[in-house]
């Protein structure tokens, strides 16, 4: 766990290991499976997570994508279907694409909960 001021450097923190894991040779899987997922409480930060995943992993062989509310659902889930290693997605949109089986998390070996105290804060709706 770890707090600490804006632009302080958080986002490289969870970013980098998971690049360096997951692209490491007794690492490579090959399909494109989610195998990290990272949640953020809003679409504005799944965004900005999914642009230093890019930055950073630019020259790795690893797909990357964000999902989230107020974006096209279809577009998210051909995306998906592509296969994506690594999985930045807001809580909402993860939730209803689990429910129409377009992700599996059957492959996941790393989770992040990025701002987690704001998503707790924010609650839970309950879903019928």
């Amino acid at each position: 766990m770890g707090i600490a001021q804006t632009g302080t450097g958080k986002t490289a923190s969870f970013t980098l290991p998971i690049l360096n894991i997951l692209s490491h040779p007794k690492n490579d899987h090959k399909g494109h499976h989610v195998r990290a997922l990272i949640i953020t409480p809003t679409r504005e930060l799944a965004a900005q997570v999914r642009e230093n995943v890019l930055t950073y992993g630019s020259n790795l062989d690893l797909r990357s994508t964000a999902i989230y509310g107020g974006a096209r659902i279809h577009n998210q889930q051909l995306k998906l279907k592509k296969g994506v290693d690594i999985l930045v997605a807001t809580p909402g949109r993860l939730l209803d694409l689990y429910n129409q089986k377009s992700v599996n998390f059957n492959k996941v070996e790393i989770l992040v909960l990025d701002e987690a105290d704001q998503m707790l804060d924010m609650g839970f709706i309950p879903r019928y």
